[in-house]
């Protein structure tokens, strides 16, 4: 009952006596959230809250635990997703789940509609530094699709061939909000927020040689960036660039649905 149509449609029904209280009020007894045994309790309220339903981190969990987390939330949401999952992970959750979709590169699992829509307006452009970056990157970009968002793609365009980049100018040009990931050094954020009159999410990765600090290095390259307008995520966090840049343009389409902007 996280959807907040229906939850609109729940409370129609019982306005016009078509549904009695104690059949809705059974119906939200899960409302706010759901225990699943003893290893979970699924949030149903967080679409209502943020605007984004609770997604699962895989890592860590068994298959039986994720499969049954997405059986209990995909009775609320139209669309159901798990990160970090390894491709032997997914077969055995799949073998539970048979509707399931799997993204190998990017790792993560879902259930969604046969044909997914963006549902906003706006575009989230998704730069990789270079292709081993590409499971961080496109962990960005199939959440932010599978949030209904609209994706554009440019992959491996990292500053040891700058050329590659500035080819691609339009891209930078058309984004609404830029989602830039690099490893090594991480300075592919700072180049192009210099050239961005958008947001710029930057994201390092653990993809480097060892003074790299698996990471640590293209995190405080971004932390320290003298270009303006760059906000950082995690080493890796691929997932929660996609909900920032979702929330920045969720933000903006509601302020000028209200003629603030």
């Amino acid at each position: 009952m996280s959807n907040p149509d229906a939850l609109r449609n729940l409370l129609n029904d019982v306005a016009t006596g078509t549904l009695s209280p104690d059949v809705a009020l059974d119906k939200l007894k899960h409302f706010d959230f759901e225990p699943i045994d003893e290893f979970a309790k699924v949030d149903h309220h967080r679409l209502l809250r943020t605007g984004f339903p609770e997604v699962i981190w895989g890592q860590d969990k068994t298959p039986d635990q994720i499969a049954q987390i997405i059986r209990t939330m995909r009775l609320h949401n139209s669309v159901v997703m798990a990160t970090r999952i390894r491709p032997e992970v997914y077969a055995q959750v799949q073998a539970q789940i048979p509707d399931l979709d799997y993204y190998p590169l990017a790792r993560i699992c879902a259930l969604k509609p046969g044909q997914l829509e963006p549902r906003y307006a706006g575009t989230i452009a998704l730069l990789s530094a270079g292709t081993a970056d590409l499971p961080v990157a496109e962990e960005a970009a199939v959440t932010a699709e599978l949030c209904g968002f609209r994706v554009k793609r440019l992959w491996d365009v990292g500053v040891a061939g700058i050329h590659r980049l500035l080819n691609n100018r339009h891209v930078i040009d058309e984004a609404d909000v830029l989602i830039v990931v690099a490893g090594m050094e991480g300075a592919l954020p700072s180049v192009v927020a210099g050239l961005a009159n958008c947001p710029v999410i930057a994201v390092p990765t653990s993809i480097g040689y060892g003074a790299s600090f698996n990471g640590l290095a293209a995190l405080l390259t971004m932390l320290n960036s003298c270009a303006a307008g760059i906000g950082v995520v995690n080493i890796d966090n691929g997932f929660g660039a996609a909900i920032l840049a979702g929330q920045i343009l969720r933000t903006a389409h509601r302020l000028s649905s209200k003629g603030d902007l």
